[in-house]
């Protein structure tokens, strides 16, 4: 059996368990990125709670653009990381008004997947993650992004090598998955590893995908 088949095979599994989950494409594409950036490293109450206490104190993004880094880091204290990922908000913000003159990115919903990564990916604190994570949740592309849930699982099942980075995984993951599987496959794959597939004590008696996988067999 070949990748394709086998990531086939466990997407179908899945999808059994939780269904085919769809992203809900209205999202604003620049408070996706800035979320996502928020959610680096911690988890996703303390990146909502940290998105909400931003907004709540500063309620556009030419606010945030115009007080101090340190203001920034105040009101994002709780998702952690508050100085890097402050600059990070601080440095993107600058930069798209001065490259586009407004603080919108829903023009990246005309560009191409390829052109869209590297323009936003050039950015201290954005990796190729968070782009993915934009890219499919706020513009509905079959990308695919590889959190520490996905990579885990993902080398578990020997989709890729035990000791492939997540930055690799996003280069080969996205070969091996079927057209328009993307989006449910990460979905069903995070709710997977939060319920059964967990980095310490997996759940192996009330996993459905034993049979491809690696680590059950005593492989890894």
């Amino acid at each position: 059996m070949d990748l394709e088949q086998k990531t086939a095979l466990v997407s179908d599994a899945l999808e059994k368990l939780y269904g085919a989950p769809e992203p809900e494409t209205d999202e604003n594409v620049l408070d996706c990125l800035m979320l996502t950036v928020l959610s680096q490293n911690t988890n996703d109450v303390n990146r909502d709670k940290g998105f909400a206490a931003l907004k709540e104190r500063y309620p556009t993004w030419e606010e945030v653009l115009n007080v101090d880094v340190e203001d920034i880091a105040d009101a994002i204290k709780i998702a952690g990381l508050s100085g890097q990922k402050s600059q990070t908000i601080k440095n993107f913000l600058t930069w798209l008004k001065a490259e586009y003159g407004e603080l919108d990115l829903e023009f990246i919903r005309e560009m191409d997947t390829e052109d869209a990564i590297p323009l936003l990916s050039q950015h201290k604190g954005i990796g190729i993650k968070t782009v993915s994570v934009t890219l499919a949740f706020a513009c509905g592309r079959d990308v695919f992004p590889v959190d520490t849930h996905v990579l885990r699982i993902s080398k578990r099942l020997g989709f890729v090598p035990s000791n492939c980075t997540a930055e690799k995984a996003h280069q080969l993951m996205p070969q091996i998955i079927a057209e328009g599987k993307a989006y449910p496959f990460h979905m069903n794959l995070i709710a997977f590893g939060r319920r059964i597939c967990d980095a310490r004590k997996p759940k192996c008696d009330q996993c459905p995908i034993t049979a491809h996988c690696l680590y059950y067999r005593g492989e890894l």
